[in-house]
């Protein structure tokens, strides 16, 4: 088993798109087949749904990836890694900082440092929540704004941006 990357593989990509549109599958094969790699999953199995959803996810990556659970410090698990790492997904960070009644904004900024001293290639994923109607429940508005925001800090910061719709991958940057 290889223990390379890929060698166009920026330091750090971030990979948007909605619900299923195949984003996870894309920045899995962005690392490559074979590569040792860390899985940091920011989803907790809070119910079956997404206790099968984990399955599903885990059953596609395979045994070379090393999974790493955390759902809110994510930038303490970033610290100190030697192999590429997948962080799947920015929204549900989000969604569990604002449970935790956490400030996402600062959050974010220190997320934002902390990547320019990660030495090893991060791909990011989160969804695009800037398409939708504006939603009646103030949560859901203030999670949109929190996203939102950080999907552009992250963007601002990477050397690659790709837009997955229906599997397919449009290049916003890099």
């Amino acid at each position: 088993m290889s223990n390379k990357t890929i060698p166009a593989l920026p330091q750090l990509t971030l990979i948007l798109g909605g619900q299923r549109s195949g984003k996870s599958a894309y920045a899995e094969s962005l690392i490559g087949v074979g590569c040792k790699a860390i899985y940091l999953a920011t989803g907790q199995a809070l119910d079956d749904e997404m206790s099968a959803r984990i399955i599903l996810h885990r059953a596609r990556r395979g045994a070379h990836w090393t999974t790493l659970e955390e759902p809110l410090d994510i930038i303490g698990a970033l610290k100190g890694a030697e192999q590429p790492v997948l962080v799947d997904s920015m929204a549900m960070w989000v969604a569990n900082l604002l449970q935790a009644g956490r400030d996402v904004e600062a959050e974010t900024l220190a997320l934002v440092q902390a990547l320019e001293s990660i030495k090893s290639a991060v791909v990011i994923v989160s969804d695009e929540v800037g398409l939708g109607i504006i939603p009646e429940n103030p949560l859901a508005r203030n999670f949109i704004d929190a996203l939102g925001s950080a999907n552009q800090k992250i963007a601002a910061q990477a050397a690659r941006v790709v837009m997955i719709t229906a599997g397919l991958a449009q290049v916003l940057k890099g």
